[in-house]
């Protein structure tokens, strides 16, 4: 009977391949499905194929590109920016929200600040900051920080907020004082929505350094490569940073934000 069990039982190994499989499917399924109707696109000649490359060409352009190590140059310069600033936003913006939460004077003194701030689009700061910075890094790592940090602050402050009143009490309760009632209660409840911001907060530092890399006249950088691109047509090249632009958000989304989240937020049982 045993042997018979055995025999007719499936390999928990062959149970986690074809897990691994059905996950690797998930992901590459949405792909697979734009990259057809791209090259449907492409092949039936709606547009021209120097403004509507198919998948081939663009490939062949990265590759190239890549080869010759223009690419990752751009691609590093303009990391290099996006980690600084991001980095000088989720410090401030964490910082603020989580102090505009915890004190209704902080709040009453910058939740204005921030709402007059935050829904004027990034680019209209852009020629401040060059006045202000001049061209080159700084101006574009400072914009990066600026507007990158609203959603980070926003989304920090309703997190906290969001804490039951019944898990502050019951944890004073018990004892707790401030420190404790911060670190084991406050952060963790609030986690989830700093997690979120940290997220928009990615998305617009994006949009903003790739726009402001071309007026603030940097040497290198992806946003440097597509607007140059653009002047001599070069879509597959266009194309080709905009590719290399996704792999990072992409690579950031997860090596990054989904081990933060398994490390904290699902480990202490605040989502699934």
């Amino acid at each position: 009977m045993h042997d018979v069990l055995e025999r007719g039982s499936v390999p928990a190994a062959s149970v986690g391949d074809a897990g691994a499989l059905r996950r690797a499917w998930r992901n590459a399924f949405p792909f697979i499905v734009v990259g057809a109707l791209w090259e449907t696109v492409a092949h039936l000649g709606i547009f021209p194929a120097q403004f509507f490359p198919p998948l081939e060409t663009i490939a062949a352009a990265f590759a190239r590109l890549t080869g010759s190590g223009v690419l990752p140059h751009h691609a590093l310069d303009t990391l290099v920016r996006l980690t600084v600033g991001f980095a000088l936003a989720a410090v401030v913006g964490i910082a603020a929200g989580v102090l505009m939460g915890r004190s209704r004077r902080a709040e009453d003194i910058l939740l204005p600040l921030v709402s007059i701030g935050a829904p004027i689009p990034g680019l209209a700061y852009a020629p401040l900051f060059l006045l202000w910075f001049g061209p080159g890094n700084i101006p574009a790592i400072a914009l990066v920080a600026f507007v990158s940090a609203f959603p980070v602050i926003y989304n920090s402050w309703t997190g906290v907020k969001a804490v039951k009143e019944i898990w502050l009490r019951s944890a004073q309760a018990m004892g707790a004082d401030d420190r404790r009632l911060f670190r084991h209660v406050v952060l963790p409840g609030a986690l989830p929505y700093i997690v979120t911001g940290l997220r928009l907060g990615l998305a617009q530092a994006w949009r903003i350094l790739v726009a402001v890399e071309m007026l603030a006249a940097v040497p290198w950088g992806l946003g440097w490569l597509i607007f140059g691109a653009q002047e001599f047509l070069n879509t597959d090249v266009m194309l080709a940073g905009i590719a290399v632009i996704a792999l990072i958000g992409l690579g950031l989304e997860k090596l990054v934000f989904a081990p933060l989240e398994n490390f904290t937020v699902v480990r202490w049982g605040m989502m699934t």
